[in-house]
């Protein structure tokens, strides 16, 4: 069966660091075009949380800066990758809209403890720190690379070669926290950390040698340095990937109805071929899970 559907898309315009103003509605470029078994589950969508089958949506919170993950189209404004193509599959099996709701990666988690989202969908590393204000349901498995600029002027191979080194990040993020704890170790050789509030910001900083290397998970890594429009400017260190861990969709620890609802469809997926179908589109299959897990188990 082939399925066509428009994913929608709400990209939240914040002024002075107000969460007022308003939110502006576009479609995925293309809509979701999958070939597979993707029907509503009408067991699964009546298990959804009230609130969600009333919207009939599922608001995710995500920080478009992370292609092939999540990103944003040549118009500015579209949100693409394989982050809302995963959601738009889902929200079939589920019977709903998936909704990418615009955000700071380094908030989100506490913005959907606040009930202000349904979720985080934005690459986010399942760790035990987070597990303290989230539950986590897993689809994907990948480890981070170190980015240089092309050329790697100052001979980085290895993580402990940072050490000496001004080193660009994003605010929040597993690999800030890798630094923080690298940093300890750099005796005499001192890591300088420069966190921005997105990934795109800390790769101009890297582009114009501002900084001498980005670490970021794999699979913006692997496309910053193969894709036409930035291979010129970026290369990966080496091809160690560090701390490999799984990726989740974050849900609050008091909504376990909606978890085990992203989970169930996130394996119906699986099951039905389409998931592998969406990590070939997006190059993503060497990070594959087989199984749905929620707080990796």
């Amino acid at each position: 069966m082939r399925i066509r559907r428009a994913m929608t898309v709400l990209l939240l315009l914040a002024a002075g660091g107000c969460a007022t103003t308003t939110a502006e509605v576009a479609p995925v470029a293309g809509g979701l075009d999958v070939t597979g078994g993707v029907t509503i589950d009408q067991a699964l969508h009546d298990r959804l949380p009230q609130a969600v089958q009333a919207r009939g949506s599922i608001r995710l919170v995500t920080d478009a800066s992370y292609a092939p993950m999540e990103y944003f189209a040549p118009d500015g404004r579209t949100i693409i990758g394989f982050s809302p193509d995963l959601a738009a599959a889902m929200g079939e099996v589920l019977g709903v809209r998936a909704e990418m709701v615009v955000g700071n990666f380094s908030g989100a988690l506490d913005e959907v403890a606040a009930g202000e989202f349904d979720g985080v969908l934005s690459s986010m590393t399942d760790t035990a720190e987070r597990q303290a204000k989230a539950d986590f349901v897993n689809y994907l498995n990948t480890g981070t690379s170190i980015v240089v600029q092309r050329g790697n002027p100052e001979k980085i191979t290895r993580l402990e070669d940072l050490c000496g080194q001004t080193v660009g990040t994003e605010k929040g993020t597993l690999q800030e926290e890798m630094l923080r704890r690298l940093a300890q170790t750099c005796d005499g050789s001192p890591l300088v950390i420069d966190s921005e509030p997105t990934n795109a910001d800390a790769l101009v900083l890297l582009r114009t040698g501002r900084v001498n290397a980005v670490p970021i998970d794999f699979p913006p890594a692997a496309y910053l340095v193969s894709d036409a429009r930035t291979s010129a400017f970026f290369e990966l260190a080496s091809e160690a990937q560090y701390e490999p861990g799984l990726f989740g969709i974050a849900v609050a620890k008091d909504n376990p109805a909606l978890r085990d609802c992203l989970r169930e469809a996130l394996q119906k997926l699986i099951d039905s071929g389409v998931y592998g179908e969406l990590l070939a589109r997006w190059g993503l299959a060497s990070s594959a899970v087989s199984t749905a897990t929620v707080n990796g188990s």
